[in-house]
């Protein structure tokens, strides 16, 4: 089962910060709304909720996550908390702040998690993050939770420690 802001993101795999400046950054703005240009900004919380308002634009953003979606951690007050699940928004904690993305897998001994996300190597891409690092893992209120298992995936490449 495709979810509509999974497939939403993914319109935009692969585009780059900057190699791709105009056509990212006319995406983060499709919504009405966006940071700013996204090489000079950490732009992980504009890609969530550009990919969540296109797919499922009456989904609330209560309390600092409605002031501030582009802080990464505000996004722990989305819809409702969930388990781990394909297509949850996930929120990492990292030194200068957080990070911000969509479950799209686990490592097979479940220690890291494949997020979909933006600033990711400064792209959109998927990219293995620590679990051990997660905060929070949220559904959006508008739209029924089919609690999909997280594919395993087989890892390939480094883990992430840091998504700027």
């Amino acid at each position: 089962m495709k979810l509509p802001w999974i497939t939403e993101g993914e319109t935009v795999l692969g585009l780059h910060e900057v190699c791709d400046n105009a056509k990212l950054s006319a995406w983060l703005k499709s919504d009405g709304a966006a940071l700013g240009n996204p090489s000079k900004m950490p732009w992980c919380g504009d890609f969530v909720d550009t990919a969540l308002e296109r797919s499922i634009p009456k989904e609330p953003r209560p309390g600092a996550l409605g002031i501030n979606p582009y802080w990464a951690l505000n996004w722990g007050l989305l819809g409702v908390a969930c388990r781990p699940c394909y297509g949850a928004v996930v929120t990492f904690k990292r030194p200068s702040g957080g990070h911000v993305g969509f479950l799209v897998g686990i490592s097979p001994d479940g220690l890291l998690y494949l997020v979909l996300g933006g600033n990711q190597g400064n792209t959109v891409s998927r990219t293995w993050v620590a679990v051990s690092r997660a905060r929070a893992t949220r559904w959006p209120a508008t739209y029924g939770n089919p609690m999909l298992a997280l594919p395993v995936v087989k890892k390939t490449g480094a883990a992430s420690k840091n998504e700027a």
